[in-house]
Order: C-alpha cells, then structure tokens, then sequence
C-alpha cells in the first residue's frame, strides 16, 4: 500500500465561519487520525463570514451555494477529492452546492439527521443562529418534531451565539443557554438539545452541558473520518 492509500483521500475544508470553528475542525480531525496513527491530509479555504451572513440573510441561497462551489473549485484544483464545511448555518445552501460542486460533500444535514433516528429520539431542541432555529435546521428533521422557541429566546440564543463565534462569549452567556437548553427539555418535552453551531461545540460537551445533547459537528466530524478512510 503506497502513502496516498495510508492516508487516505485530501479533504477539502471551507473555513472561517469563524475561525474558532475551523479549528474545533481541524484539531479534531487530526486527533481522529492520530488515534489511527494515519497523517491527514487536509487543505483549507478561508469563506467570508460576513458574507455567508449577508446571504443568508437575504436569503440569496443561489448567490452563497455559487460562492461555496467557487471555493470548493479551488480546494479541488489544490487536490482535495472531498469536501465539508465547518458550519452548520451554511447548509441552508446544501441542495444547490452539492448539484454545483465539483467535489462530493460531506452533508451536515444528512448526518445529523442520522444520528438523531439511530438515537431513536422524537422531540427534540436546537441551539444555533436564528436560520438554523427557525428553519428547523433546514427541514432536515421535518420527520420529529423540534421545538420552537419563543421569540425573545432565539433572539437570545442568535445573539449570545454570534458573540461566541467572534471571540466575545463570556461563561456568564454559556449559563444562560444552559438554562434556556434545560428549559427546552423541561417546559418543552425536548429529548436532547442539538447543538447546532460548531462554536457551542467548544463549549458545551456531555460531561459538562448539564442537559442530554447531540453535538452536531461531533457527528459531522466523525462522518468526514469515515468518508476520507474509506
């Protein structure tokens, strides 16, 4: 077996949103490879993360699916043979990326709602930006029911979220999403909260969250190992 075989395909990241989560990604990946004692190999775009929020925002979803196809060109010109972005809100796009990219893509969506049916789970609540919450994270769990916080509870979790993503996230605002997440379970009925925002996976992790959880990038990590060790 040649070293390429060993180390198994190049994956092509699409970072910076925001660079805490690109790094979550990669020390994760490599600490997977390690246990495995296999090198990845591993190449990174750096997206505009004010950009894919201006997008969303607008909802210009062909606009962001085109400018995420336009990094991933590049990750392929570089040799990248798989993709996957580091972000959960991006896949509001993942249906027209996955026609237009070049490379196969390591779907968030399809993995996380995997793991919620393998865990047998019917209700359950997110934590995440506001169009990952209220979109009920992009339809991809349209088949259980989600839990739809009040109004003023997303504008809180949207807001403390974006501050984690900038750096800016005290403990005090990772008490208050662990009290919202408690009360999702206990008012709501929620199973297990999902954490749907690769910068809340730095913070929160089952032995310190205080509620049952699903750790969206966890999964998605995970799932990127197995696709590139194939």
């Amino acid at each position: 077996m040649n070293a390429t075989a060993q180390e198994g395909r190049c994956l092509g990241l699409i970072g910076g949103l925001g660079p805490g989560a690109t790094v979550h990604y990669y020390r994760e990946l490599v600490a997977a490879y390690e246990k495995q004692a296999r090198v990845p190999r591993l190449l990174i775009a750096h997206a505009d993360v004010h950009r894919v929020y201006a997008t969303v925002t607008a909802k210009d979803f062909d606009g962001l699916a085109h400018y995420l196809a336009g990094l991933i060109t590049q990750l392929a010109a570089g040799g990248a043979e798989v993709t996957a972005i580091v972000a959960a809100t991006p896949h509001i796009c993942a249906d027209r990326l996955v026609a237009l990219s070049p490379l196969p893509l390591v779907n968030m969506l399809a993995e996380v709602a995997g793991a919620v049916h393998r865990r047998g789970l019917k209700r359950v609540a997110l934590l995440g930006t506001r169009f990952t919450v209220e979109t009920r994270m992009f339809g991809c769990l349209n088949d259980i029911e989600v839990v739809m916080p009040q109004a003023d509870e997303i504008d809180r979790i949207h807001r403390i979220y974006s501050d984690f993503v900038t750096g800016r996230g005290s403990d005090a605002q990772m008490e208050e999403l662990r009290k919202l997440a408690q009360t999702f379970v206990a008012r709501d009925g929620a199973q297990a909260v999902l954490i749907a925002g690769t910068d809340l996976s730095t913070v929160f992790t089952e032995s310190n969250a205080g509620f049952p959880m699903i750790d969206c990038a966890g999964v998605h990590i995970d799932a990127i190992v197995q696709r590139l060790l194939e």
